[in-house]
């Protein structure tokens, strides 16, 4: 993040409502609510916009911080500054879609008007309730700061685009007392519920006690009585709070999405379950594959996996508060994150803007039953046109490769390397277990025996700046056949302009070497989201070059390392710019 303030002001929104019986979150970091009566002279954004999006999603203007599908209808509700690009004076924003990738707005839906929620709206999921009606689950802040949990209805439910929504005379819904022992700062973010086997809603609800994290289980059988359960779903002693947890079925067969209250077989032969977190710590999200135990409301883990700071994440760079939702139109689970900025404060307010929606991504199992699989959604690839298409190049030592004919500073990049005599690897130091450390000691400039290849993205002609992302290749031992591959975003040349967060990223990719190795990276003009080993580790960064923007990008594949590399295949496309308005 770029600046520990900056990350705590971070909140987004996160709303995907689904036909089944689902429910959709509404996703949030968050700070005290900053009352809406406060008035703010905004100045106007600039006329010259070289880092503005062309197909992520943004607002035209001021800060930002997720879907639903309704009638055939997505939807995303975001929190949003109507009167600044910096947090503060938050309403839930809205606007639809028929393809994920354009989007038109409509009015605000909800903001702070009642006692249970007059200090802050924060985060919450919306369920479409067995006679179809979706509600929402919000939390919200009373005059007190507690945090409480709310639900809202919309006004009219023969209305596609869900423009209004109604506050019920019953909230609080659930409340911190003395007899639950709650803490009342820190019980937020009602995540997806989903009905158990005998018939009653539950949902959770992000908490902590001290150090202990905790997903605080709730259940009911009308949606509107909601009852303590005596045990958390999980929790972990050292991780602190659990902000925005998200919990799903996931099938071991295939890429096919699972509705969330899905109860088909046994869980241990059809069904996994995953529960994700956003660590307030670290500001990182993070998920544990595992068996979700129906009779006693339990998530187990899997061997090998622990819900704090060392389980594996859904992206390895500039990436929080993110929700899954099942698409029943696609059959398919789409995840959405959220992405801060990485220039100060001061450059937000001059170019009158800030946050940006990821490309909205399919997630499922890898057949291995280890980890989560991300692959942007294909109604992205309708934005492709100037097809680029390289074959059967090699890459010498210390040498690059332009590709010309698209616009580089907004692109479509997939390529598939293969590595030539894998004996001739460094050896990984034993101590080498942070990928992030190790791409920001070896950044770009540093050769090794395999690597660094891969792409430089928003790069100048001279070099001056540049992305780059790339892998290196390591044996795990000096006497072993089997190798450790890292992937790297080093942004350390990303701009002229120091004052920019240029953090280097890294992740662990689990695949074969000896197999060809893929990358794709979506590049649009501020943003970098990277994906290798065809989305077994990701990596999104935001970089704000002075030089290498418009025209002036250029995009490279290059192979800095001692041994050469092939090129198979090299596709690139331009990308045209969604309507975003």
């Amino acid at each position: 993040m770029t600046k520990e303030v900056y990350s705590k002001i971070g909140v987004w929104l996160l709303f995907t409502l689904l036909i089944s019986n689902y429910v959709v979150d509404l996703e949030a970091s968050h700070h005290v609510f900053k009352r809406l009566t406060q008035s703010t002279n905004i100045k106007s954004p600039s006329v010259n916009q070289p880092y503005r999006t062309g197909f992520h999603f943004q607002p035209p203007k001021n800060w930002m911080n997720g879907p639903m599908i309704y009638k055939g209808i997505y939807h995303l509700f975001y929190q949003w500054n109507p009167k600044g690009a910096v947090w503060g004076n938050i309403v839930w924003a809205h606007s639809t879609s028929t393809d994920l990738i354009n989007w038109d707005p409509h009015p605000p839906a909800i903001f702070p008007s009642e006692p249970f929620d007059i200090n802050g709206c924060w985060s919450g999921s919306v369920t479409i309730l067995p006679d179809g009606k979706p509600v929402i689950l919000y939390t919200g802040i009373n005059p007190k700061n507690q945090q409480v949990q709310n639900i809202a209805e919309p006004k009219n439910l023969s209305d596609p685009y869900l423009v209004e929504w109604t506050k019920s005379p019953l909230n609080p819904l659930m409340a911190p007392d003395a007899v639950n022992g709650i803490n009342a700062s820190s019980f937020r973010d009602p995540t997806t519920a989903w009905l158990g086997h005998d018939k009653k809603w539950r949902v959770i609800i992000g908490s902590k006690i001290h150090r202990r994290g905790l997903a605080i289980t709730y259940t009911s059988k009308d949606f509107l009585k909601w009852e303590k359960s005596p045990e958390p779903l999980h929790h972990d002693d050292g991780s602190g709070m659990w902000e925005c947890p998200d919990f799903f079925p996931v099938t071991r067969f295939g890429s096919k999405g699972v509705e969330t209250s899905s109860s088909f077989g046994e869980p241990n032969e059809i069904l996994k379950h995953v529960l994700k977190v956003s660590l307030d710590d670290t500001k990182h999200d993070y998920y544990t594959i595992g068996t979700y135990d129906r009779t006693g409301d339990k998530f187990v883990p899997d061997k090998g996996f622990k819900m704090d700071g060392s389980a594996p994440r859904y992206d390895y760079g500039k990436y929080y508060a993110s929700k899954t939702f099942y698409d029943s139109a696609k059959n398919r689970r789409i995840l959405w994150g959220w992405t801060n900025e990485s220039s100060s404060v001061e450059d937000d307010v001059e170019k009158g803007w800030s946050g940006i929606q990821t490309i909205p991504r399919k997630i499922w199992l890898d057949r291995s039953g280890n980890q989560l699989i991300q692959w942007p959604v294909r109604e992205v690839e309708r934005l492709r046109m100037n097809q680029v298409n390289i074959r059967n190049k090699v890459l010498d030592s210390r040498s690059r490769l332009e590709v010309y004919g698209v616009t580089a500073e907004q692109a479509d990049v997939e390529v598939l390397f293969k590595v030539r005599n894998l004996e001739k690897a460094d050896v990984i130091e034993p101590s080498w277990t942070d990928p992030q450390l190790i791409c920001s000691q070896m950044n770009v400039s540093v050769k090794s025996g395999l690597g660094p290849f891969g792409l430089m993205v928003l790069a100048s002609k001279n070099l001056e700046e540049y992305t780059s992302v790339h892998f290196r290749i390591f044996k795990a031992s000096q006497n072993s056949n089997k190798y450790v591959v890292v992937m790297c975003s080093d942004q350390s040349r990303s701009s002229l302009e120091e004052d920019n967060d240029k953090t280097t990223y890294g992740a662990f990719v689990d695949v074969n070497p000896r197999q060809p190795l893929s990358l794709r990276a979506l590049i649009d003009n501020s943003v970098v989201e990277s994906f290798g080993g065809r989305g077994r580790a990701c990596i999104t960064s935001r970089v704000y070059p002075k030089v290498a923007i418009g025209k002036s990008s250029h995009l490279y594949a290059f192979n800095y390392g001692s041994e050469s590399v092939d090129v198979l295949s090299l596709s690139a496309w331009s990308m045209k710019s969604a309507q975003i308005s």
